[in-house]
């Protein structure tokens, strides 16, 4: 590798979406073929609070785990092929991750040089002077907040990474970087960018987001998954990322799913908002990206441009909210609606001024068909949930939803057994001067070094939301279909925020779904937000509106009671929305077939 290093494009493997994600994907990234950089993301918003519960329980824990037990069987060949490994494992302790993977290669035999990247950990900050971190949105102080912080990361930029693999690092570990952050970085040591590069390293995140979340670019939770092979087992993507910051997109031969435009298009579109995107090396603006399909399984991202990143970097502050407890039942049959309004009115009636109950809140979940052919299309579901004190919400709730299952509504029953239920956490989106960020590199050999915050900052503009344009008028009969004959989607958590990105696959589709796709319009269709804030944006060379729908999550997936915390399937809850489309769309073989 020492060789190729900044002579062709790097290749970089991803193996990793979140904690949890498939234990083989290191050994698949490694075994499939050729790669220069395997890296792995483990951090979500929700992660950040498992691990501080572990960590509460077991000081020397704070990462994730599962790193070890997926290295251990490909260390002998990541040593013998020259691979280098960075992934943000470390969590909330980066150095206790790099002391256990020492000693596991020692055992192995392996001479592989470990590194870690610290200092996302601002917690000491948030007591040493309440005015450095800010609410990201509102510029509250945080004593502001009415929980006990929990852990508080700042999320840092590529050049730590880059600075670990100069030093000679074999595998570099980091905390709480930004999702692209270890691709940009792997990049930036390939490549020899300066942070004065904007351009390539906007690319550089472009490309990092894209392979970020695991096989979702190779047509994981992709809309139009039917017209994909292998989906059973999909590839993990793979970035080869040229001098200039352009990207190939593709993957693994023989593995499953496929690398398309739709399929990249999907993973651009997740857990954005303004199409500039914010990093801590750059501001990557997204509706300047190209995608053409260059090959089977291959599509080229190119026309990333990139300007200064703002002086601040996001900080994600977790807390302890309370305890939730909650059950589903079952209703079945006639009366269905006059079933469910008798267990509410009873849970609230038998609820109400309890001051250890905070909240009640009831989902409804299915329609029951009439005249059903089994006793389980004749039923639908209802989740209960309090949040409050243990005390109150824990096994006390349980305990008088018990003592109605006799005195109730007819067939009354319950899917699962009552529990204790558990704490749930919650969170606090916040902004710290990268001046004020510790970003250090903890070399194999010992040594420290620092890595200074980018030389450049540019002020963050306001948001410029995209009004759709006017109608135009299309002399094709209008037919009634799902908005999904037409388009694709993807959505997801952003904070207490959802977004949902939507695009039309064909051409000829745009024109009216850009016009079509008002806000007004999308409240109609997600009635669950008619009384949020949303915000539009347009990606025109993507052939894509996103909508960001501000608190549709509360405070966001560790404590919101909506079912779909984290918005995964909201997106398909608006492709199959019944609107009036011209005729002449609804042909091909993709969303209109």
């Amino acid at each position: 590798m020492s060789t190729a290093r900044g002579t062709r494009p790097v290749r970089i493997a991803n193996c990793s979406g979140f904690y949890g994600d498939r234990m083989t994907g290191l050994a698949e990234a490694v075994g499939g073929g050729p790669v220069d950089i395997v890296t792995g993301d483990y951090l979500a918003e929700v992660t950040m609070l498992v691990l501080a519960k572990s960590r509460l329980k077991d000081p020397s824990a704070g990462y994730a785990r599962t790193f070890l037990p997926q290295l251990e069987p490909v260390a002998k060949e990541i040593e013998a092929r020259g691979i280098k490994v960075v992934v943000n494992a470390g969590g909330l302790n980066p150095a206790g991750l790099a002391a256990a993977t020492r000693e596991l290669l020692d055992r192995l035999g392996v001479g592989l040089a470990v590194t870690y990247v610290e200092g996302d950990d601002v917690l000491p900050a948030l007591t040493s002077d309440d005015g450095k971190i800010r609410h990201l949105v509102t510029g509250a102080p945080v004593s502001e907040w009415p929980y006990e912080p929990l852990t508080a990361n700042a999320y840092l930029g590529g050049f730590g990474v880059a600075r670990a693999l100069a030093g000679g690092a074999d595998i570099v570990i980091t905390g709480r970087a930004a999702d692209a952050s270890v691709v940009t970085g792997a990049a930036a040591w390939w490549w020899d960018w300066t942070p004065g590069d904007l351009d390539a390293l906007a690319g550089a995140v472009a490309a990092g987001h894209i392979i970020e979340c695991s096989g979702q670019a190779a047509g994981g939770n992709f809309s139009g998954f039917q017209t994909l092979p292998g989906m059973e087992k999909t590839g993990f993507p793979i970035a080869e990322i040229s001098r200039d910051g352009s990207a190939v997109i593709t993957k693994h031969e023989g593995t499953g799913g496929a690398v398309t435009v739709d399929t990249v298009t999907a993973q651009l579109l997740y857990e954005i908002g303004n199409p500039a995107y914010l990093n801590s090396d750059v501001t990557t603006h997204l509706d300047t990206l190209r995608l053409t399909q260059a090959g089977p399984d291959r599509v080229a991202v190119s026309g990333a441009r990139g300007t200064p990143p703002p002086s601040t970097t996001k900080v994600a502050v977790t807390g302890i909210g309370g305890w939730a407890n909650s059950a589903f039942y079952v209703f079945t049959g006639l009366d269905i609606d006059a079933k469910i309004d008798l267990f509410e009115r009873t849970v609230r009636m038998r609820t109400a001024g309890d001051p250890g109950i905070h909240s009640v809140t009831f989902t409804r979940i299915g329609t029951a068909q009439a005249d059903p052919a089994d006793q389980f299309r004749g039923t639908e579901l209802v989740k209960v949930e309090a949040q409050g004190t243990k005390e109150a919400a824990g096994r006390p709730f349980s305990s008088m939803l018990v003592e109605m299952a006799l005195c109730g509504y007819p067939g009354n029953y319950r899917v699962s057994p009552p529990g204790d239920g558990s704490s749930f956490g919650v969170y606090w989106p916040g902004l710290i001067e990268q001046a004020d960020v510790p970003h250090r590199v903890v070399h194999a050999d010992g040594r420290v070094e620092t890595v200074a915050p980018p030389p450049e900052f540019a002020p963050v503009a306001a948001p410029e939301v995209s009004p759709p344009p006017p109608a135009v008028p299309d002399e094709s009969p209008l037919v009634t279909a799902p908005l999904g004959r037409v388009a694709y989607a993807r959505s997801g958590d952003k904070g207490g925020d959802a977004n949902v990105g939507i695009w039309a696959p064909d051409a000829e589709a745009w024109p009216w779904l850009r016009a079509t796709l008002t806000t007004e319009r999308v409240r109609e269709l997600l009635p669950e937000a008619a009384k949020l804030e949303i915000s539009r944006y347009e990606l025109g060379n993507l052939k894509a509106v996103n909508f960001v729908i501000h608190g549709l999550l509360g405070e966001g997936a560790t404590s919101t009671t909506r079912l779909d915390g984290q918005a995964k399937a909201l997106g398909e809850w608006v492709r199959a929305r019944q609107v009036q489309v011209p005729e002449r769309l609804l042909h091909g073989d993709r969303p209109g077939a």
